[in-house]
């Protein structure tokens, strides 16, 4: 609010905490951790878990005070595990009757105020201890279905995001559940550093749904997304490797001797990632993209100062120029991606 924000959207990316049962606070907890980088304790402590129901947490909602008006989207995450359990959380096909009570329970949620319902397929979004999303890979049907309990309702918007893998299969299918349900549809558009031209296929699919009146309108962030790096944050550009996972799970001192022995130090920058993870495969190693955090902090860093050209400079590999600036201060030197 001290920004001019006026309105908070939450429940963005199938991501929340309504509906949920008693017995599955860990599992949406460790979701959110691994989306959203908020840690377990803080979660598990912070939440009083007075609801189960969405309408009952918009209620919950409505007892507290915020300087934004505030708004709540139905997230399929919560909804699939609620509805189907272990199957939902382990992405197993919906049934029939699976996605009738999907319906139903969207249906009840947007009268009782809901935005609309989010929901995610990218590989991006995991949980802290590395699965994927539960929506991750829900059904056509699935999706109009829940769609389709917004439509009885009459209101409600559909808000998704995808790695758009096949841009033109994927967005025909969003274009057929907006057709046949009639609610909008918001989608997010990002560019992608293994796919730089997608996008321009999905917006040119949103033109021509929208010269044919189907509401579908693709949202942009607002500012860059940014992601700091180290040894004592969530991720670093070697977390996915094999030999740094021997150590991450030491003390910080203890990792920071080990990553300073030339020995450990040559078998780290001579091994590679193994995940199927595109984030930890990719993103964070993208040393084209990455600074060093320095203080004071330069916002607008030029590419002179990437990881990339610090180490052709130096005539050394990037990943020994990152691991090298997160080696500073005892470990505790901070990279921005």
């Amino acid at each position: 609010s001290l920004h001019g924000i006026t309105t908070v959207v939450m429940g963005n990316c199938g991501v929340g905490f309504a509906p949920c049962k008693n017995e599955d606070h860990d599992r949406l907890i460790r979701l959110m951790e691994g989306v959203e980088d908020i840690p377990f304790p803080v979660l598990a402590q912070g939440l009083p878990w007075t609801w189960e129901s969405f309408p009952d947490y918009l209620d919950f909602l409505s007892t507290r005070r915020f300087d934004t008006d505030v708004c709540a989207q139905l997230p399929h995450a919560a909804l699939r595990v609620f509805v189907m359990g272990d199957r939902g959380a382990n992405r197993e096909d919906a049934t029939p009757d699976d996605i009738a009570a999907m319906a139903k329970l969207a249906k009840e949620a947007v009268i009782a105020g809901a935005m609309g319902f989010s929901t995610s397929r990218t590989l991006n979004h995991r949980t802290s201890d590395g699965q994927p999303t539960p929506t991750l890979t829900a059904s056509e049907a699935e999706l109009t279905g829940i769609a389709m309990g917004l439509a009885e309702a009459g209101r409600g918007v559909l808000q998704f995001v995808s790695d758009f893998d096949d841009p033109q299969k994927e967005a025909a299918m969003l274009r057929r559940i907006v057709e046949k349900t009639g609610r909008p549809l918001s989608v997010s558009l990002a560019q992608s550093d293994v796919a730089p031209n997608g996008w321009r296929h999905l917006l040119g699919a949103i033109e021509a749904a929208a010269a044919d009146g189907v509401p579908i309108r693709a949202q942009v962030a607002p500012r860059p997304v940014g992601v700091l790096l180290g040894l004592e944050l969530t991720l670093n550009p070697f977390s996915a490797h094999p030999t740094y996972r021997e150590i991450a799970d030491l003390p910080l001192p203890e990792r920071v001797k080990r990553l300073r022995d030339p020995d450990f130090r040559a078998r780290l920058l001579a091994d590679a990632p193994q995940t199927d993870n595109p984030f930890l495969k990719s993103m964070v190693r993208n040393f084209g993209k990455i600074f060093q955090l320095s203080d004071p902090v330069n916002y607008e860093p030029g590419p002179e100062s990437t990881l990339a050209a610090m180490a052709e400079a130096r005539g050394v590999s990037p990943e020994a120029v990152a691991l090298d600036l997160m080696l500073e201060r005892e470990g505790s030197g901070v990279l921005y991606l």
